[in-house]
């Protein structure tokens, strides 16, 4: 995926971290090499549960636009019931990347000219050793599966760093794990 900016959204539920995701994704990036990185949380008087949305756009040179992401390359959805509440992949770019967290078989996603990476990241944080629930770091080893942007092993440290007061290792491991059960399915 060699563009300019690679426009990146992030779907999720209040309280699941959408935007802790993005902003380990964020910073990893920067630390590779990515000197443009925009986050762009997108949020009001959210309560848990509800949905929220988040912008992040990376890029080799520095980004000027600060705008939230209408059409993204990449989409990533941490609760699969999300498809079925906004249509989130009317505004993905054909030949974009939908990552799903989801207990669903993958041929069960099939959009035409998109990508869809899916695994059942709540199963594996449980695995894991992290609470119900907990999908931000296993969405992270889905999302590098898919995106080959960013390492998976510069991935799970940042990880490591974010979660350093809070199971470092269980949420590496959940995004390792996720990363090798990553099933990819090409649009037609």
């Amino acid at each position: 995926m060699e563009k300019d900016i690679i426009n990146i959204s992030w779907h999720g539920r209040g309280g699941q971290g959408a935007i802790t995701a993005a902003k380990i994704v964020a910073t990893a990036s920067f630390q590779t090499g990515y000197t443009g990185v925009v986050m762009v949380p997108t949020f009001g008087t959210e309560r848990r549960g509800a949905p929220v949305m988040t912008s992040l756009k990376i890029s080799k040179e520095k980004i000027y636009d600060l705008s939230p992401i209408e059409n993204p390359d990449i989409a990533v959805v941490l609760d699969y019931l999300l498809l079925d509440e906004i249509n989130i992949v009317e505004g993905l770019k054909q030949g974009g990347i939908l990552v799903v967290n989801t207990p669903k078989p993958s041929d069960s996603y099939t959009y035409n000219g998109i990508r869809v990476a899916t695994a059942d990241i709540t199963a594996i944080a449980d695995e894991s050793g992290l609470a119900y629930g907990m999908v931000n770091s296993g969405i992270i080893g889905a999302f590098a599966k898919a995106s080959s942007l960013i390492d998976i092993d510069v991935l799970a440290n940042a990880i490591r760093e974010e979660f350093k007061d809070r199971k470092p290792e269980e949420n590496a491991r959940a995004a390792l794990v996720t990363y090798e059960r990553t099933i990819i399915n090409y649009g037609d």
